[in-house]
């Protein structure tokens, strides 16, 4: 007996928790008939239905989503054909709330997981295998005995929510013997997933966690001594999927006390965060972290109170505002802020509200999300009377309602990946808050440069990354009305504190004027360094290579300040520094420096 749990994530870079769990959970007697696989949405259906074949497992139970539903769907029809006698078992919260549906149209899937999965799983297991095995055994006679699942012929009971403190930790197997295991070593450069509480005690109408508003919680003292496993691996990042991490405060507290204590300077953890919940003891301890040690998401969604009353959400924006600008002022700490376009009462001008309320907090990444409307909510039993309507295959996301048209959708949709290119990018820092200031409103900003893509077909026939910088120059001469070679400069200074270009984009200036000067600077800084003493031991052209060095006749990293740049009649120079990178935005290290005339 084999049992195949396989996971199709969006992404190379995430990683599945729930089949681990499944798996570990399963305990050590019927671990070996268990294996795991792992896709993305990005193989074709083919490809994995070829693998599939070749593993030739006696079960196989895939993790239901909306971002994998539609090519999982495609499996479960073709499987059979090549697989007759491998049974099919769904589960996830794609197929919990409509089990008995997705039986009556696929009658090749044996039975669906509902709920937390555990507890069934083992049961299922312990089924399959137990039969003539007495030390395995199990206590039921058939699947249709068996809490948790839904099969053809009947519901069976629903199963009792699990104890988070009986669930065993996973990665401390899947990464100990990585060198033995080809599943171990797929971690590589992937995110982990971990979790220390489940449910959520919010409402919110458009969130499945609404539905499970009993919170239970791993043990303190087990979640210290479990993250102490990720920080002694120096593991890059892990990223909590509790829902509401800090909406018991002095357990988050506790738990960001030990990770500020116990850092290893490498680790980054993500936290999904009410930002009404943080208070001035939370700011205290955020201010003391090193840079980089945690990044927040606070799901804002809206600054429309009648689209938050609908919503269910009593949200404290002024709080939120306040928090994140302290926050962000720190510069410590990454800040994820997201909204949602298409919810209730919430029109296009009021959209554009609530945009420019959360851009003004200034986080590193503001999210533009679309609303899904997700099987099991509230929002979706509340469609028509909201004349919310959606895409019929998921991820089921809203075309228009009462309130927002599809053609203001498409334009918000624009306006996302403006956003998504120029703003969450983090690469274009200092040109877009000069820019800013030739528009009513960051929203008008973003507004009028989709246009601009609109009308120039950029949107059919994306640019390059390189060339964004080069499109952004064209779009602010025409207008902004700043001064040409401000702006050049603007950019210059953004795309050099990225990356040490090999070749020169057209928009920065001539620097071979200075090439003596600059060749002096470096043959000095071999002699003696006072700038570069990180790079001891290597020779002027290798510091050269490395670095960068560019003449800017305007403070350029001054935007955004509220001060006017003004051109000086002579250049100053900045140094970039690739080695020293700020761990929350990614830049450079940029500095203004004297060159010396001679050695």
């Amino acid at each position: 007996m084999q049992f195949l749990l396989t996971a199709i994530n969006a992404k190379f870079i995430h990683s599945n928790p729930a089949i681990y769990s499944l798996r570990a959970y399963a305990g050590e007697k019927l671990q070996p008939y268990i294996d795991l696989a792992e896709y993305t949405i990005n193989n074709k259906m083919d490809e994995i239905l070829n693998d599939l074949y070749k593993r030739h497992p006696n079960a196989i139970g895939f993790s239901c989503y909306i971002w994998n539903w539609t090519l999982i769907q495609e499996l479960i029809v073709e499987l059979p054909k090549l697989l007759p006698e491998t049974d099919i078992w769904l589960g996830g919260p794609e197929v919990s709330f409509e089990a008995s549906g997705i039986l009556r149209e696929y009658p090749m899937v044996k039975g669906i997981m509902v709920g937390e999965g555990e507890e069934t799983f083992r049961d299922v297991m312990a089924y399959y295998v137990g039969n003539g095995r007495p030390e395995i055994g199990s206590k039921y006679h058939s699947f249709g005995d068996i809490p948790g699942l839904v099969m053809k012929e009947r519901e069976n009971r629903k199963r009792n929510l699990a104890d988070l403190n009986e669930l065993p930790f996973f990665y401390d197997r899947l990464l100990a013997h990585a060198s033995m295991n080809m599943e171990c070593q797929s971690f590589d450069n992937r995110i982990l997933y971990y979790e220390t509480s489940r449910g959520c005690p919010f409402k919110c109408a458009y969130c499945l966690s609404s539905i499970d508003r009993q919170m239970r919680y791993r043990d303190v003292k087990t979640v210290k001594r479990e993250l102490k496993f990720f920080l002694s691996q120096k593991i890059p990042q892990v990223k909590l999927i509790d829902r509401t991490f800090n909406c018991r405060r002095e357990r988050a507290m506790e738990i960001w006390r030990y990770l500020a204590e116990n850092d290893n300077g490498v680790t980054n953890f993500h936290f999904e965060v009410a930002g009404e919940l943080i208070g001035e003891e939370e700011l205290a301890l955020f201010k003391t972290m090193r840079p980089g040690l945690i990044q927040l998401e606070i799901g804002v969604q809206t600054t429309n109170w009648d689209t938050l009353k609908a919503v269910c959400r009593n949200t404290d924006i002024a709080h939120i505002g306040r928090a994140v600008g302290i926050i962000r002022d720190y510069g410590n700490i990454h800040i994820h802020l997201d909204l949602i376009a298409g919810l209730p009462f919430e029109g296009y001008e009021s959209f554009k509200k609530s945009f420019n309320d959360v851009y003004v907090m200034r986080p590193y990444q503001l999210q533009l999300g679309f609303l899904k409307v997700l099987k099991g909510t509230v929002i979706r039993e509340k469609a028509k009377e909201y004349g919310i309507v959606y895409h019929d295959k998921p991820p089921y996301e809203v075309l228009y309602t009462k309130w927002i048209s599809y053609d203001q959708i498409r334009k918000l949709k624009q306006i996302e990946e403006m956003l998504e290119l120029y703003y969450n990018s983090s690469q274009f820092m200092y040109t877009l808050p000069a820019l800013q200031q030739a528009f009513a409103s960051p929203f008008d900003l973003f507004e009028k440069l989709a246009e601009y893509y609109d009308e120039k077909g950029y949107f059919t026939s994306s640019p390059a990354r390189s060339y964004r910088y080069q499109v952004l120059l064209e779009f602010a001469i025409c207008y902004t009305g700043l001064r040409k070679d401000l702006l050049k400069e603007l950019l210059t200074f953004d795309y050099y504190l990225r990356e040490n270009a090999k070749s020169r984009p057209a928009f920065c200036g001539d620097l071979s004027r200075h090439w003596d000067e600059m060749c002096i600077f470096y043959q000095k800084e071999e002699r003696s360094p006072r700038y570069l003493g990180n790079y001891s031991g290597y020779r002027a052209r290798q510091m050269m290579k490395m670095t960068h060095m560019e003449a800017f006749y305007y403070d350029v990293w001054d935007s955004g300040r509220g001060t006017e740049l003004r051109r000086h009649h002579s250049p100053r120079f900045v140094l970039f520094d690739y080695e020293k990178r700020n761990p929350v935005t990614g830049q450079a290290q940029s500095q203004v420096v004297e060159l010396p005339k001679s050695i």
